[in-house]
C-alpha cells in the first residue's frame, strides 16, 4: 500500500471498506492505529457490516476511546478545582474541550495531555496552584526551562505526581517568536462557560486553534486526525450557525491565519469531502499537493514514509517558529546537551 489514503476514504465515506480484502482490512486499521484515529474510525463503521475478525478490535477501539474520554473530562476537573480559587478563566483546549463540550469532533477522539488556556498575567498563580496540588515539572533543565518561559505559548509541561497525567498549560496558542499572532485575549473573552463549569473557545476560535496548531506550528504529524478535527468542527458549527462561515473569516483576519485557514479548508475539502463552499478558500495550489503528500505519508504496516518530505516539513516546523540565528542558536545548544 503506497499511503494513507484508505484510511482518508473510510472515514469520508465509510461504504468503501466494504471492497476490502483481509489484507485491506489489516492496513486500514494499521495506519488508523499509526495515525490515532482507530477510534473515529471505529465509530464511523458503526453501521458497517464488517468481518467477523475486525468486529472485536472496533468494539476495544471505542471502549479505549470512551475510557479515554472519561479520564480526560476527571482531569480536567482536578485542574479546574485546583485553580477555581483564582476565580480566572481556565479554557479547556483540543481533544478535552471536544468531549466536554460534547462536539462531534470528539466522537472517537483519542486525548493525550490536558490542555488549557488561561490568561498571560495570571500564569505566576496557575503555576504555583498546580505545583501545590501536585503537578510536577517535566523538563527541569533550565535551558528548557528559560526557553519555554521567554519564547513559547506554553509554560513547560507538568504531569502529576500520582495520575502521571500531564498537563500543558498555554497563554496563546502560537510561540511567541511565531509570524502569525494570534490575539489571546480575544479568545479568552469569546469563550463559552458550559454547564459543567468548563470553559472552552467559542466555534471559529475553537477552528483556528486546530488550524494553527496543524499549519502554522508543526510538522504536520498527526496530520490526518487534526485536519478531521476541523472537518467536524466545520461541519457541526455550519450546520448550527448560518453566520459562522462571517464569524470564520472576522476571527481569522483578527488572529492572523486567513492564509492558513484558506489552506486547511482546501485540503479538508480535497481529503474529506468538507463542505466549505461559503467560505473563500481560493484555487488549490501547488503547494497543496506537497501537504497532501506529508499527510498520507504512511504505508500499509502504519510505517511513515517519504522521509524526506517529512524532514522538508520538520525543518518548515523550525523555521516558522523562531528567526533563522535564533534557530540555529538553539540548535547547538540543544545538540551540544545531548
Amino acid at each position: 500500500m503506497r499511503d494513507a489514503q484508505p484510511l482518508v476514504d473510510a472515514l469520508r465515506e465509510p461504504e468503501t471498506v466494504l471492497s476490502l480484502d483481509g489484507a485491506g482490512w489489516t492496513n486500514l486499521i494499521s495506519i488508523a492505529r499509526a495515525e490515532s484515529l482507530i477510534g473515529s474510525l471505529a465509530h464511523r463503521l458503526a453501521e458497517i457490516a464488517v468481518p467477523e475478525q475486525v468486529g472485536p478490535i472496533l468494539k476495544d477501539a471505542i471502549q479505549a476511546t470512551d475510557l479515554a474520554r472519561q479520564q480526560a473530562l476527571w482531569e480536567a476537573d482536578c485542574a479546574r478545582r485546583a485553580l477555581a480559587p483564582l476565580n480566572g478563566k481556565v479554557v479547556l483546549m483540543k481533544g478535552t474541550a471536544y468531549v466536554a463540550a460534547d462536539l462531534d469532533a470528539g466522537v472517537g477522539r483519542s486525548i493525550g495531555d490536558l490542555d488549557i488556556m488561561v490568561a498571560q498575567d495570571s500564569l505566576p498563580a496557575v503555576e504555583e496552584a498546580l505545583l501545590d496540588a501536585g503537578w510536577e515539572w517535566v523538563k527541569p533543565d533550565p535551558y528548557d526551562d528559560q526557553y519555554y518561559r521567554k519564547h513559547m505559548h506554553e509554560l513547560p509541561p507538568l504531569i502529576h505526581r500520582d495520575r502521571d497525567r500531564m498537563i500543558d498549560v498555554h497563554h496563546t496558542t502560537l510561540p511567541l517568536t511565531a509570524k502569525p499572532t494570534p490575539n489571546p485575549q480575544a479568545m479568552l473573552d469569546a469563550a463559552i462557560r458550559l454547564e459543567s463549569g468548563f470553559y472552552v473557545m467559542a466555534p471559529a476560535d475553537m477552528v483556528l486553534h486546530s488550524v494553527a496548531h496543524l499549519f502554522a506550528d508543526g510538522d504536520l504529524a498527526g496530520g490526518l486526525r487534526n485536519l478531521w478535527d476541523i472537518d467536524r468542527l466545520v461541519r457541526q458549527f455550519a450546520e448550527a450557525d448560518e453566520g459562522f462561515w462571517t464569524e470564520l473569516g472576522v476571527r481569522a483576519r483578527l488572529h492572523q491565519l486567513e492564509p492558513h485557514l484558506a489552506r486547511s479548508l482546501r485540503l479538508a475539502a480535497r481529503l474529506y469531502d468538507t463542505p466549505v463552499y461559503k467560505y473563500r478558500a481560493g484555487h488549490r495550489k501547488f503547494a497543496d499537493y506537497l501537504y497532501i503528500r506529508r499527510l498520507l505519508a504512511r504505508d500499509g504496516w502504519g510505517r511513515e514514509t517519504r522521509k524526506f518530505t517529512r524532514q522538508a516539513f520538520y525543518i518548515r516546523s523550525h523555521w516558522l517558529r523562531m528567526p533563522p540565528l535564533m534557530l540555529v542558536r538553539h540548535l547547538w545548544t540543544k545538540w551540544r546537551k545531548g
